[in-house]
């Protein structure tokens, strides 16, 4: 591949003198349309085939054009300041982060192509790409890139480089804020700044010296004017103040037309804006791609899964007698406002009405199907609901450890935080499972996650996206991740374009069915063991017993 002033330009596919010349045609065009080079050429040593990947001409050519010719024809159309940008934004390398970081090829293409807007003029741009596919990762290099090349919205004005621009991440929960100012942290430490609430406090003002900003939209909503009265903290900053701005997670409200977050983003309009997502453009989240434009890059979770960069999954979908329950008079139920004769469904499940004995037989079915040392994430309707699965999960676990299973959510600030913290950790493994509610939706850096499980419904396209990204993660010895649905979720947001297809579900290890029916066809306990499945030890079959008369028998036993 010819990379030139940063540029891919060109990949060659080579084969042996024997064979036809276009025999690599097909490669190189495949390769040069991932890796977005304009150029493809296939050739055995004597004859040399070339493929404009744009305007679609080919045929055979006499040699390989210089570096400069290329660029011209691909670039020549461009005006000058684009093409200055460019070359000054190519002339800066990558930050490897002392050799742990190599840009894998979809992240160098959305790198290139949000750049390639920025050197365009282009006010607003998008990238969607899936979850765990290191879009932080993308965000910092791009950054980077701007701020070495003194790229600020008066150096666009001027064409010449000027002072290093100033940049705000805009995140919507701290732990992705926090995440981001980790991940940047090969900017110079006076250059980076976290916005939060206390150190606003305290100062009685805003910063304002730095270059790299992270902060969450909830801080920048807040604050206090001079008389006490409501004021947004964003309101202290001139409009012009940041230059580039980066909305991680970018659909979750941020660009909403009827978000009080939209705000901040008017605020800054001047400001180049880089929206980030994980979903791609479907009626839920129709206003992100309204106000972004569509995406200059997009890298689908089925891509990343063939590219072998994100973990494959499977479903298991899980019926029981109680998806759907109409009161009468005579059942005990433990909560909730109740109606003789009306009809309860998985919505007004651990809302409005909880049944205990369902949970109770909900947890058993997946802690007889997991294997309980795999680390599980469980996603259940209310912080309440979370704590009582944590405490049926603890009472049925095989692990002597009393932090087996802990429940993290809003309310279980630090030491939730804590637990959460040990969880991600892959050198550790208690505790083993954590219940939600919302708050591991997203935002949840944990590789070694081997099984989802919903005991919620999920209200979105959008939000089963995100939680399925919570496994996607690669590890080693990590084959695919299971999601053990008990709300019908996968069938009701199946979307095989973007997702795939999931692996092929494994049948019920209790009742050997797919979808598993153990709670609507309970199968017996063995009679010998009393579990269910069956716990005997499997015993060797006896030999065969032979007459004395009888050595046909004989040789067949020896046999």
């Amino acid at each position: 591949m010819l990379i030139y002033r940063g540029q891919k330009l060109a990949v060659i596919e080579a084969k042996k003198r024997s064979l036809p010349a276009t025999e690599g045609l097909a490669q190189a065009k495949r390769y040069a349309e991932r890796l977005q080079a304009r150029f493809a050429y296939a050739t055995n040593g004597d004859a040399i085939y070339r493929i404009d990947i744009i305007t679609g001409a080919e045929g055979e050519v006499a040699g390989y054009p210089a570096p400069d010719d290329l660029w011209a024809e691909t670039f020549g159309g461009e005006d000058e300041a684009t093409n200055a940008w460019r070359e000054r934004f190519g002339t800066v390398p990558f930050e490897d982060k002392g050799g742990f970081w190599q840009a894998r090829y979809y992240q160098h293409n959305a790198i290139n192509q949000a750049l390639e807007a920025i050197a365009d003029g282009r006010e607003r741009i998008l990238l969607t790409l899936a979850t765990g596919t290191g879009k932080t990762a993308i965000a910092f290099q791009i950054a980077w890139k701007l701020f070495h090349a003194r790229w600020s919205l008066a150096a666009r004005a001027s064409g010449e480089p000027a002072r290093q621009p100033r940049i705000l991440f805009l995140a919507d929960r701290n732990i992705l804020a926090n995440q981001a100012f980790n991940d940047f942290s090969a900017f110079p430490e006076d250059a980076l700044v976290r916005i939060d609430p206390e150190t606003i406090r305290k100062k009685g003002r805003v910063p304002k010296n730095g270059n790299v900003f992270f902060t969450i939209f909830q801080t920048f909503m807040t604050g206090r004017d001079g008389n006490g009265d409501p004021a947004p903290n964003f309101g202290d900053y001139p409009k012009d103040f940041f230059d580039f701005i980066v909305i991680d997670e970018c659909h979750r409200g941020g660009a909403n037309d009827e978000s009080n977050w939209r705000g901040i983003l008017e605020y800054f309009a001047p400001a180049v804006q880089l929206g980030l997502t994980a979903t791609p453009k479907r009626r839920h989240n129709a206003d992100t791609y309204a106000y972004f434009g569509d995406p200059v890059y997009v890298y689908s979770l089925k891509d990343g899964i063939n590219d072998g960069f994100l973990t494959p999954f499977r479903v298991r979908q899980i019926a029981t007698t109680l998806d759907d329950y109409v009161y009468t008079s005579d059942d005990q139920v433990i909560e909730g406002e109740i109606e003789e004769g009306k009809r309860y469904t998985e919505d007004d499940f651990n809302r409005v009405i909880e049944i205990r004995e369902r949970e109770q037989y909900r947890v058993r079915v997946f802690m007889e199907q997991i294997d309980q040392r795999e680390k599980t994430l469980v996603f259940c309707a209310t912080q309440a609901h979370a704590l009582a699965v944590r405490d049926l999960i603890n009472q049925m676990k095989i692990s002597t450890d009393p932090n087996y299973c802990e429940r993290v959510t809003a309310n279980d600030g630090a030491e939730g935080e804590r637990f959460l913290k040990q969880f991600q950790d892959n050198e550790k493994t208690i505790p083993t499972i954590l219940t939600t509610s919302q708050k591991l939706s997203t935002g949840v850096d944990a590789r070694n996650v081997r099984n989802i499980v919903l005991m919620r419904p999920v209200n979105s396209m959008i939000e089963f996206k995100q939680i399925i990204g919570r496994g996607t993660r690669l590890y080693d010895g990590k084959d695919y991740f299971t999601i053990f649905d008990f709300v019908k979720a996968y069938e009701h947001f199946n979307d095989p374009e973007w997702d795939g297809e999931p692996l092929a579900p494994e049948p019920c290890a209790t009742c050997g069915q797919q979808p598993c029916t153990c709670a609507v066809n309970p199968p017996e306990p063995c009679p010998v063991c009393g579990e269910r499945p069956c716990q005997c030890e499997k015993q060797p079959p006896e030999p065969a017993r032979c007459a004395a008369n009888d050595p046909a028998c004989a040789r067949s036993a020896a046999r």
